[in-house]
């Protein structure tokens, strides 16, 4: 099973959008394996967002991703990252299709209440950036028999 990250960036929280935003991600399916609420520092922005430095957007994004809280969870899952990615909805508020969280709630391009990993292996850089090993909680979810179809003893 994939690991993904998920920031509800500060317009989310100030909309009070977090529950219905979280529950769209545990209607699906994916499994909450860590979630904080922090106030991100300028340090931690910049190391999450390192790979735009030096576009025109980066330095708004540092600023506006340390303006207030953000909420920071851990979603597990088959293909998590993908499918995260495609609930979120294009990046662009107007651009994004109805039924995706950007599509159903923004109309920015820069506050757009989301960020979700674009690889596996951004994932698991951006999670080790805010979570440590013993934070990330492995647990059987009850649902699991009726999420994914485990009848061949695999996961289809």
């Amino acid at each position: 099973m994939e690991k993904t990250l998920v920031i509800l960036k500060p317009d989310a929280l100030q909309r009070r959008l977090i529950g219905k935003i979280i529950s769209r991600f545990e209607e699906k399916g994916l499994q909450i394996v860590a979630l904080k609420l922090l106030k991100m520092t300028e340090e931690l922005a910049k190391r999450n967002y390192v790979q735009h430095e030096g576009r025109v957007f980066y330095e708004p994004l540092i600023r506006f991703m340390t303006s207030g809280p953000v909420v920071v969870c851990v979603l597990k899952g088959k293909e998590a990252v993908e499918t995260a990615r495609k609930m979120a909805g294009f990046t662009f508020g107007t651009k994004a299709e109805p039924g995706t969280i950007r599509g159903d709630y923004a109309l920015s391009d820069r506050f757009n209440l989301i960020h979700v990993s674009d690889s596996i292996e951004a994932a698991q850089k951006e999670i080790s950036i805010f979570f440590k090993e013993k934070e990330l909680l492995e647990y059987e979810a009850v649902d699991y028999p009726w999420v994914y179809d485990v009848s061949q003893g695999v996961v289809v």
